[in-house]
């Protein structure tokens, strides 16, 4: 039996080392599909519920395994379906090669049935390779740059193949004019600054007294290099949220997450530094970062296109972070742990100080806050988490500690909802042998969660660790758009757009064979825990929180905390439980130990 152009497809990304395809079916792809069939389904297609869940299986995958994830989906409305988790993975730089079925080329611009102008489509989305194979010939070529500008540019790229190009019979490129011959693989390289370009910025830092570091997903295989940075400036380090598991937060110097998610201890080492050190990590919030001025700066980043941004740096070091580290550490002059350092360590262990008690407030019924915080102790080293978009960020941010080999990521750049429990699966795929956590609100979980806990059960039999766990923040609101309208435009909240229904969460969960449990009162956050971690098989909890209890951010303005207020006196719905759970969280803060206020109009904010 003869080659198709489907079988060499499913032969090179076998190649390449790609084990698994996260795919939904459809007539623009059936030739592929036959090739599966033919190929014993290797490498496996694992069925989604829906072509966006595929793309963000294929996301969560690549975060958690380090390599590329690959999605595949019928013309038209298959392809369509993609592009949210596609443009999830380009905006964290993430790759993830997308393969997609096309019309027959005979019909091409007949505007027939579900044909679309994919290369118009993923014009931007796959802005870095994106191609439609035409001839046999040409595909080895298209497929393996593909792949290997996915894996250095961290980005997403994409194939499109005609329905009746992947039933032709395959024929490689030959030794002859316009044929494009190719070849597999890509090798490890760790690009380095000039020599110049390391002192100058070793003689910067040098200079400071007050240094504050600040990584990104970038310094995750740098660990060691920027603990020992650390340790060598007497410098504290604040994360930001894409690098949460760069560095253990049991580091006494090691502030927490940054930004309008982060903690107060990182909102006060930014404010506070004359020197920052940034390292594989474009945090985006320059409101975060330094007063202009105030800082001397020095960037380290693997790609040209994104140093320079965000906050004036002096000095931009291009080269990849444990390289470059390596190089410049031997140029620093250790810095004397004073009174810098210490005020950074007590900043911090008052901050988990406030958490604690933050987590104690009571609430009708449960403090979203404590089923974090009750988490915390309880988390497997070796767990992975997933948290969605949504109010389930802020208390992932905060309230979880990482440790050991733990691993988290979210949809960093996009922010876009539904991809905490496809993430998860994900992540089964790249360590079936980790327990998985997925934190997310319920607008998230009715908007795709719920199906893809179908897809959870058709799978965990072959994980080896069956545990994904699924926690829900069930309050019936759209919360963090709550709180961002009445802190931002001073509105109340809207019912017809920010009210959702109660749904039965853990029923449905056991309804397909999967474990559940609802937890409607304090006591019984923590055992629901204990048994989800226990179990042996997926698990959804059902946690009933107040939506009430406000994520006030680190920085917490007077402005915004008088929005709020206008919000409430406007006649917000909930405003007698916004007054009590503000006052009860805020008062926190002024407890003995508490912040005082300093300078840049900032508040004394959670």
């Amino acid at each position: 039996m003869s080659t198709k152009v489907s079988d060499h497809l499913l032969q090179r990304l076998r190649e390449w080392d790609v084990d698994r395809v996260f795919a939904y079916a459809g007539d623009g792809i059936n030739g592929l599909l036959a090739a599966w069939g033919r190929a014993e389904d290797d490498p496996r297609f694992i069925q989604s519920r829906h072509e966006e869940m595929s793309a963000f299986e294929a996301v969560g995958y690549a975060k958690f395994s380090g390599k590329v994830g690959v999605c595949a989906a019928t013309s038209g409305p298959g392809a369509i379906h993609l592009l949210n988790g596609l443009y999830d993975a380009k905006l964290d730089h993430v790759p993830v090669v997308a393969i997609v079925g096309q019309t027959d080329r005979s019909a091409m611009g007949g505007s027939y049935q579900q044909e679309v102008d994919l290369l118009s489509l993923f014009k931007d989305v796959a802005s870095d390779f994106c191609e439609m194979v035409t001839v046999p010939e040409q595909l080895p070529n298209v497929l393996d740059r593909a792949m290997r500008t996915a894996y250095t540019r961290r980005t997403v790229t994409a194939l499109i193949i005609p329905a009746d190009v992947q039933e032709l019979d395959y024929a490689p490129p030959q030794h002859a004019f316009k044929m494009v011959p190719s070849s597999l693989g890509v090798a490890p390289y760790a690009p380095v600054p000039a020599d110049t370009e390391i002192t100058r910025a070793a003689e910067l830092i040098n200079a400071g007294r007050k240094v504050a570091v600040l990584v990104g997903q970038g310094a995750r295989g740098a660990r060691a290099e920027a603990e020992q940075l650390a340790e060598v400036l007497g410098a504290g380090v604040a994360k930001a949220l894409l690098g949460k598991d760069v560095l253990p937060d049991d580091l006494p110097y090691v502030t927490g997450s940054v930004g309008l998610l982060g903690t107060r201890p990182s909102y006060e080492l930014m404010r506070d530094c004359d020197t920052l050190v940034v390292i594989g990590s474009s945090f985006p919030y320059t409101q975060f970062l330094p007063e202009f001025g105030q800082a001397r700066a020095v960037q380290i980043d693997v790609d040209p296109f994104m140093v320079g941004l965000r906050y004036p740096f002096e000095i931009n070091l291009v080269g990849d972070a444990r390289e470059t580290l390596t190089r410049l550490l031997p140029q620093l002059k250790p810095k004397e742990h004073g009174d810098w350092r210490k005020g950074i360590e007590k900043n911090t262990a008052r901050w988990w100080e406030v958490m604690e008690r933050r987590a104690a407030v009571s609430a009708d019924p449960v403090n979203p806050e404590y089923v974090f915080h009750a988490l915390d102790p309880l988390l497997p080293d070796n767990a992975v988490l997933t948290a969605d978009s949504g109010s389930a960020a802020n208390w992932y941010a905060r309230h979880l500690r990482i440790r050991g080999t733990m691993r988290g990521s979210l949809s960093g750049t996009l922010a876009t909802m539904g991809p905490g429990v496809p993430y998860a699966i994900g992540a089964k795929f790249a360590h079936p042998d980790r327990p998985a956590i997925a934190l997310v609100g319920d607008g998230a979980m009715q908007m795709n969660g719920m199906a893809e806990l179908i897809t959870a059960g058709k799978y965990y039999r072959e994980w080896q660790d069956p545990r994904l766990v699924v926690a829900v923040l069930n309050n019936q609101d759209l919360n963090q758009v709550t709180w961002e309208m009445r802190a931002m435009e001073g509105a109340p909240q809207f019912l017809p757009s920010q009210a959702i229904p109660d749904v039965p969460y853990a029923d449905f969960a056991r309804s397909i064979g999967l474990g559940g449990v609802r937890v409607e009162e304090p006591g019984g956050v923590v055992p629901a825990w204990e048994q989800a971690l226990a179990a042996d098989r997926p698990f959804v909890i059902d946690f009933r929180t107040d939506p009430a209890v406000p994520p006030i951010p680190p920085h917490a303005t007077l402005d915004q905390i008088e929005a709020a207020a206008a919000s409430v006196l406007k006649g917000d719905s909930d405003r007698a439980a916004v007054v009590r759970q503000g006052f009860k969280a805020k008062i926190q803060e002024m407890l003995p130990g508490g912040h005082k206020r300093r300078g840049h109009g900032a508040g004394d904010g959670g």
